[in-house]
């Protein structure tokens, strides 16, 4: 079904990747030490995970020439230069160096990111930096190390959820390259999460997740689907057309879970009832995917394994970071009458003004009071630039 993220926890149609952007590792690296011990062991495995996958790097035209690249890789890395010239000629997105490498990951991907919400909140848990700003997210390139982290975490009453990460964005402080991580997931959605990673360097809003991941999905899906038709694949952009339409069954589904739970935790009931009904809001959104998948009768059900892994707050937190303003940009994209530089504009008018104006215009807002500390704060509702690890 949903095809933006792909983490360990949750099918891969619910989410491609916390996957997409990130000012992170590079942003820090680049531009600021942090303080403090923590930080700076956080700082040198994100600066040496990051100098190992630039070292790593090949030009594609190389590794094509190469005898010994296997000709199914010679096939993906031959589409991925004409995806990437046709994102910067087509959708007008940068013409830089980024995808233009490829750098062999040995690792089913290259990243995990740690999301965290606290026990009775929707709203994820912030970290923030300098230059990069607030994110919903800690990246780290060894999975141990993020599960050291959500352990800690959990620890301290957080519900968390661990994320793989194939691909992530230095937002064009870096010439990013095409990994062996993001392969396994065919060439068209290889295709996507390309025009994704452009669509962060083109705009990028600090402390303002929601805006940026629902820009860059906007931009990802109506850049696939010219792309087929490019290559004059009607059938499956149609085929798209539908799942797109089945897929936002699943978002209002999980967008309902989260308004539910808003009103619940926001209430000025006694802890241990909230938790009951915390327990209640995941039962039934657990039956309600059941009964839409049986409805669309899905072939191979894909939220059975996140859905006995236990949901919880930081499942929803990041499925709604990268959807809830969807409906919004697509809405303006079609004021735009399609036309993308138009398009770009426009979204870039709207995160010139306040953040509270673009979100309740784009985003709507989750049912909450000033009980739960972190909705009093509108900036504290965007989260996740996407794909990478934070600096």
């Amino acid at each position: 079904m949903l095809t933006k993220k792909v983490n360990q926890k949750a099918p891969p149609q619910v989410m491609r990747t916390a996957g997409k952007t990130a000012p992170l590792a590079v942003a820090a690296v680049l531009l600021g030490a942090l303080a403090g011990c923590t930080s700076t062991m956080y700082l040198m495995q994100a600066a040496g995970g990051e100098w190992h996958v630039m070292h790593a790097r090949k030009p594609i035209v190389q590794v094509i020439d190469d005898p010994q690249t296997s000709e199914p890789l010679i096939r993906e890395l031959a589409e991925v230069r004409k995806a990437r010239d046709f994102a910067s000629r087509a959708l007008h997105l940068p013409d830089n160096d980024s995808y233009r490498t490829y750098v062999k990951i040995d690792r089913p991907y290259v990243l995990w990111n740690v999301v965290a919400a606290r026990e009775l909140s929707v709203q994820p848990k912030q970290w923030c930096f300098p230059i990069a700003g607030c994110v919903a997210y800690r990246g780290y390139f060894s999975e141990d190390r993020a599960r050291a982290c959500a352990a800690g975490l959990k620890r301290r009453g957080y519900d968390v959820v661990i994320e793989g990460v194939p691909a992530y964005s230095t937002l064009g402080k870096l010439p990013d390259p095409v990994m062996s991580t993001m392969m396994r997931y065919g060439s068209e959605e290889l295709a996507a999460m390309i025009f994704h990673e452009l669509a962060h360097q083109l705009l990028y809003v600090t402390d303002d997740s929601r805006f940026d991941e629902a820009f860059a999905v906007t931009v990802e899906e109506e850049g696939l689907k010219r792309w087929l038709e490019y290559k004059g694949q009607s059938a499956r952009v149609e085929a798209l057309a539908r799942q797109h339409i089945d897929d936002q069954q699943f978002i209002a589904l999980l967008r309902h879970a989260r308004d539910r739970l808003a009103a619940v935790y926001g209430s000025q009931a006694p802890r241990e009832k909230k938790l009951l009904r915390k327990r209640q809001v995941f039962a039934d959104l657990a039956a309600d995917i059941h009964a839409l998948e049986r409805r669309l009768a899905v072939r191979a059900p894909l939220y059975d394994h996140w859905i006995a892994n236990g949901l919880n707050n930081a499942d929803l937190a990041s499925v709604g970071t990268y959807y809830d303003c969807v409906p919004g940009f697509e809405r303006l994209l079609r004021q735009q009458n399609g036309d993308l530089p138009r398009f770009y504009d426009a979204a870039r008018e709207l995160a010139r003004g306040p953040a509270a104006t673009r979100d309740a215009q784009l985003c709507g807002s989750l049912t909450t009071t000033a009980a739960d500390p972190v909705a009093r704060t509108p900036r504290a509702r965007h989260r996740i630039p996407g794909s990478a690890p934070s600096p």
